[in-house]
């Protein structure tokens, strides 16, 4: 994990599918709000990834792709958010990633609200199903947002959820366009508030994403 800034809000930044921890330094997502960081309004987490052995690795049956990204869950929640809250003294944090990182953002934010003041998605796919090829069972379903959103009804959860400040932002030729319209459509069905932005003409790379992040931040508020 590389870590960026001295103060502010705690943020966990995921790369995106197969993406390393160094991957948003390097495309130059965390440039894009050095300034931020500087003036210690942010300060950013950038975790590994295990694609490559969960939810990406083919090698495998489904159901165990999808253990292992429970595995990842509880380590990001155990050893990263628990890390970023007492470092920060922060009772909740910020998640935010691009492309598939944007679907760990969503999940861990939804499945634990209560631990997350911010969601910032940003050409997010956030649809399992492609990965697991017509295999479904219950973990499946809980690690799905599209699915356990529309199905959710704890008013439990659906209050913490809407403490949440939530902001989804893709572009009109992002190849996951519609999912990111699927799931501001199940948030609205269900009365969550949230933030749906479309970029004119902006496709599903790192330019817009820099772009929507610096802007996000920007308007940063907690």
């Amino acid at each position: 994990m590389l870590v960026f800034g001295h103060s502010g809000l705690p943020i966990v930044l995921f790369p995106t599918a197969l993406g390393r921890y160094y991957e948003t330094k390097d495309f130059g997502l965390i440039d894009s709000v050095k300034d931020f960081l500087e003036n210690g309004k942010i300060k950013i987490y950038c975790p590994d990834t295990i694609d490559n052995e969960s939810l990406l690795n083919y090698y495998i049956e489904p159901d165990e792709r999808i253990n292992r990204q429970i595995i990842y869950e509880n380590l990001i929640l155990n050893e990263v958010i628990e890390f970023a809250k007492y470092e920060s003294n922060f009772d909740k944090i910020a998640l935010a990633g691009c492309d598939l990182g944007a679907y760990q953002a969503a999940n861990n934010s939804f499945k634990h609200p209560d631990l997350v003041s911010h969601l910032i998605t940003m050409g997010g796919t956030f649809d399992i199903k492609r990965f697991i090829f017509g295999y479904y069972d219950e973990n499946c379903y809980y690690n799905n947002p599209p699915d356990y959103l529309t199905g959710l009804n704890d008013l439990k959860y659906i209050d913490e959820i809407n403490k949440i400040n939530i902001m989804i932002g893709t572009g009109e030729k992002d190849i996951c366009y519609e999912e990111n319209k699927l799931l501001s459509k199940i948030l609205t069905e269900k009365n969550f508030l949230h933030r749906f932005d479309v970029l004119p003409d902006a496709d599903h790379n790192w330019p817009w994403w820099r772009h929507m992040f610096y802007n996000y931040i920007k308007e940063l508020e907690y």
